[in-house]
């Protein structure tokens, strides 16, 4: 096995190769299956497992099997080549053969190029020259039958069918790296691609990181805000491998959701607030106050519009969804703000904030994590799920010991 081994440096027909002997049980029906010659399945697979430094096939009185490697790689490697039929056959037609028409050198040259917009610029990020670059997407267009880059002035622009074979291509090197991760050949470790509402980025999320890094597990994150809406196509793009939040109100069909807790949203003031302590204050008090309310497009701008009907509605000088921001505002003001406990958990519990009246059952919230249809975690993330319910049933309970993100954060 080589050290350096790359996703990229991984061939698909070697790959399709796999996947036919594990199939038809043998190498000469598989070599006939693939229309290689037995002695090139052979030494493909050989390749492969010296790349990945693990046997993938044993052979027995029953024939070949894989062993427990090589059920992984071709997991991951069935899903991989699905993407790229998929993504191909959008463009090319039902017939589409992705591993036979396809390479690894043509998918790496246009995912960089899609993600640069420049062929100079991908060529410096492959170390290869420009020309390389232009016959490697050439030839992927040739393959597929369809123009996916346009020039523009002095750049380029990946058109409508260019992006959406990119999503196909990024979804398909994401499972082999996957399978990489868990054999352990990724050099920068397992990536965890977190994309995180405001409901739960301030506490939920950050408490499930901190409990993974306290467990010294070897894991790297990248996280992306914004709302549900701005995040799925992120998800879909495979960007993030998963969004934690609110989960919409309706089934998406290539979505799928899991539940962690229903949340209701809480009145929440400085502690300096004159209503701090009293145990339901009336509608018409809380509308006698000056509010910070959530953009239009929030959730939770729904849920104040709610509570204070026309005729109740209060004075609003302030649109914000910034925690920090809020947080300073109603420490040093006499302002109401509407929130999900999630949001403002640390700041009530380092006394900074207090919540006013008992939480709007009435106006209840899903909060939990949405996935891709069919995809599956790799070993880091799985941890990363346990954990982020872990933290959900601690958020719920409101247990009185100090969160790891908390106990960090006083210090």
């Amino acid at each position: 096995m080589t050290g350096m081994t790359t996703v990229f440096q991984l061939n698909l027909r070697h790959l399709r190769g796999l996947l036919a002997v594990q199939k038809h049980g043998s190498i000469s029906a598989a070599a006939a299956a693939v229309n290689l010659s037995q002695p090139a399945l052979t030494q493909g697979i050989l390749k492969l497992e010296n790349q990945l430094g693990e046997v993938l096939l044993e052979r027995r009185s029953d024939g070949i099997v894989p062993t427990s490697a090589g059920e992984l790689v071709l997991q991951r490697a069935q899903a991989s080549l699905r993407h790229l039929a998929a993504g191909g056959r959008l463009l090319a037609g039902a017939g589409f053969d992705a591993d036979r028409r396809l390479t690894m050198t043509q998918v790496r040259a246009f995912l960089s190029l899609f993600r640069t917009g420049s062929f100079a610029t991908a060529a410096i990020e492959l170390a290869l020259s420009q020309a390389a670059v232009h016959r490697a997407v050439r030839e992927l267009e040739e393959a597929l039958g369809r123009k996916l880059v346009e020039r523009r002035g002095r750049g380029v622009h990946v058109n409508f069918g260019g992006q959406r074979f990119a999503r196909s291509c990024r979804l398909a090197i994401q499972e082999l790296q996957a399978a990489m991760s868990e054999l352990g050949l990724d050099p920068q470790n397992p990536t965890v691609a977190i994309g995180t509402t405001p409901m739960a980025r301030a506490f939920l999320v950050p408490e499930a990181m901190s409990r993974m890094v306290a467990e010294k597990f070897p894991v790297r994150f990248r996280v992306l805000e914004g709302s549900w809406g701005e995040l799925v196509e992120s998800l879909r793009d495979g960007l993030v491998d998963f969004i934690v939040g609110e989960l919409p109100a309706e089934n998406v069909p290539d979505l799928v959701t899991t539940a962690l807790h229903a949340e209701a949203p809480i009145i929440v003031a400085g502690r300096q607030h004159a209503l701090n302590g009293q145990p339901s204050p009336s509608r018409e008090t809380l509308a006698a106050c000056s509010w910070i309310i959530a953009p239009d497009t929030s959730p939770l701008r729904a849920q104040w519009e709610r509570l204070f009907p026309d005729k109740w509605r209060p004075e609003a000088p302030v649109e914000c969804e910034s925690v920090m921001i809020i947080s300073r505002l109603l420490t040093g003001s006499d302002m109401l703000t509407l929130a999900m406990r999630d949001q403002v958990a640390l700041q009530i519990r380092s006394g900074l904030l207090t919540q006013i009246g008992e939480p709007l059952s009435e106006n209840m919230s899903t909060v939990g994590v949405t996935m891709r249809q069919g995809w599956r975690p790799a070993r880091a993330q799985e941890r990363f799920l346990q954990l982020l319910r872990a933290a959900s049933a601690s958020l719920v309970a409101d247990a009185g010991h100090a969160s790891a993100t908390e106990a960090a954060w006083r210090i």
